[in-house]
C-alpha cells in the first residue's frame, strides 16, 4: 500500500530524533525518503548496544522504510552529490543547527534560490531565529525543560520527573510532517516551494498551551497541583488494593458527583456540606481525596472497573507499556503495525498515528543499514560506476 505521499521524494539530512521522526512519518505515508548520513552514520544508531539482539527499537521506529546514502559533506564532491539529490526532490528536511547548514550553503535562502519548488522543512531546537538559535539542545532541554512542561507538572518541593525519550521529538516531527503536507498542497496551486519551520521550543509551548495562554492573558503564573490536593478530586488517579492505578475522569464535577457517590457507596457524602458543589470540593480537596484514597484501596482495579462501568463513572486504567501490548482496544485502534524485516518476515512496531481511508499506508521496509543504498541512489541521479569508484577512492562515500 503506497499511502498519500506516493510519488513525493524527501531528502533528509537529520540526526537523532526530531527531524528523522518527521521523515519516518512521511516514509510511512508513502514518500521516498533518502536519509543522508555521514560515513560514520547517524549517532542515533549508536544506541543499539542498549538492547538485546541486533535491533535498535527507538532508531528503527523513526527510520523504517527509508533509503540510506552516506556522504562526506565536508568535501565538495559530497555536497555536489547532495545537490544532485535535491535537484529532483520535493522536500528537504533537516534538524541540523542553522549555523551548520549556512556554512554548507544549505540554508533556506540558498536552496530556495536554486530550487524554487522545493519545500524546505526545518526542525530545530530553539528556532531559526533569535540569539540562541544555535544553542545545543535536545527535547529534554527545549521542549521538556525550557518550555515549562516539567515545572507545570511538579508541585512545590517535589522532585522534577524525568522525561521519557523522544516525547517532544515525536510531537515536533508530527507537526513538521503536517506542515510539509500543507506546503505541498499550497504548491499544487502556486508552483512555489516555501519554508516550513517547527521547533521543540514551539511545540512545548503549544503542548502546554492552556497554561501559557492563562499567563499570557492574565499575567498570572499557573500553579502545579499534586494528586493529594487536585482542583477536582473526581479527575485524579487512585491506587487500588492490588497496587494497580486508575484515573477517574469526572471532569464535569457536579455532573459526575452523584455517580461517584453511588459507585463508592458513600451516600453520606451527598449531605456533607464540605462536598456540596464543585467549589466546596475544591476548597476541601485534600480531605475528599484522602477519603477517596481510603475507599479505592479496598478493591482491585478490575473490581472498581466493573463497578464504575455499572454506575456511569468514567475512568481509564493507568497502564505500563507491557499492559498496552495486551490491551485489545489498543490493537483495535491500530497502535501497532507490521514492519518487514530484512529476512523476509515481519515485526510489530508502533504505528504512526494517522490513518487514511482512501490512501491506506503501510511501512515500506525495515530501517536501512548505514549507506545501504548509496550506489543505487547515485546511479538514479546521473552517476555511473566510474564516478562512484572515484567517490570511493576520495573517501566521499564508504
Amino acid at each position: 500500500m503506497a499511502g498519500p505521499m506516493e510519488g513525493i521524494r524527501v531528502v533528509e539530512l537529520g540526526v537523532w530524533i526530531a527531524g528523522p521522526a518527521c521523515g519516518g512519518i512521511l516514509a510511512d505515508w508513502g514518500a521516498d525518503v533518502l536519509k543522508v548520513e555521514t560515513p560514520d552514520g547517524d549517532p542515533f544508531r549508536s544506541l543499539g548496544w542498549l538492547f538485546q539482539g541486533d535491533g535498535n527499537p527507538p532508531f528503527d521506529l523513526d527510520n523504517r522504510g527509508k533509503r540510506s546514502i552516506a556522504l562526506d559533506l565536508r568535501q565538495p564532491e559530497g555536497l555536489a552529490a547532495l545537490h544532485s539529490l535535491l535537484a529532483d526532490a520535493d522536500v528537504f528536511l533537516s534538524n541540523i543547527r542553522p549555523g551548520g547548514l549556512e556554512r554548507m550553503g544549505l540554508d533556506y535562502p540558498s536552496l530556495a534560490e536554486r530550487y524554487p519548488r522545493l519545500i524546505y522543512a526545518s526542525v530545530t531546537g530553539l528556532s531559526l531565529r533569535g540569539d540562541e538559535r544555535d544553542r545545543q539542545t535536545y527535547d529534554v532541554g527545549a521542549f521538556w525543560s525550557r518550555a515549562g512542561i516539567v515545572r507545570s507538572l511538579t508541585p512545590e518541593d517535589a522532585d522534577l520527573p524525568y522525561q521519557r525519550g523522544g516525547m517532544g521529538d515525536h510531537m515536533t516531527g508530527l507537526a513538521a510532517a503536517a506542515g510539509v503536507a500543507a506546503a505541498l498542497f499550497h504548491r499544487t496551486s502556486t508552483g512555489k516551494g516555501q519554508l516550513v519551520e517547527s521547533s521543540l521550543l514551539r511545540l512545548g509551548t503549544y503542548l502546554l498551551g492552556w497554561d501559557h495562554n492563562i499567563t499570557a492573558m492574565t499575567g498570572d503564573e499557573t500553579e502545579a497541583w499534586g494528586r493529594d490536593s487536585p482542583p477536582n478530586p473526581l479527575i485524579n488517579c487512585y491506587r487500588c488494593s492490588d497496587g494497580a492505578w486508575l484515573w477517574m475522569l469526572g471532569l464535569e464535577g457536579d455532573r459526575h458527583w452523584p455517580y461517584v457517590v453511588r459507585a463508592l457507596d458513600r451516600p453520606e457524602w451527598e449531605d456533607d456540606p464540605r462536598f456540596a458543589d464543585i467549589v466546596l470540593r475544591l476548597e476541601n480537596t485534600a480531605a475528599l481525596t484522602a477519603e477517596m484514597d481510603a475507599v479505592m484501596a479496598t478493591r482491585t482495579r478490575a473490581e472498581w472497573g466493573e463497578i464504575f462501568d455499572a454506575n456511569n463513572v468514567w475512568w481509564a486504567p493507568v497502564q505500563s507499556t507491557l499492559e498496552m501490548r495486551s490491551d485489545p482496544q489498543a490493537h483495535a485502534a491500530g497502535c501497532w503495525v507490521k514492519v518487514p524485516t530484512p529476512d523476509g518476515s515481519t515485526t510489530e512496531m508502533v504505528a504512526t498515528p494517522v490513518d487514511f481511508s482512501e490512501s491506506a499506508w503501510a511501512p515500506g521496509g525495515p530501517p536501512p543499514e548505514l549507506g545501504q543504498h548509496t550506489e543505487l541512489i547515485l546511479l538514479e541521479h546521473g552517476y555511473d560506476w566510474d564516478d562512484i569508484e572515484q567517490l570511493k577512492q576520495a573517501g566521499v562515500i564508504p
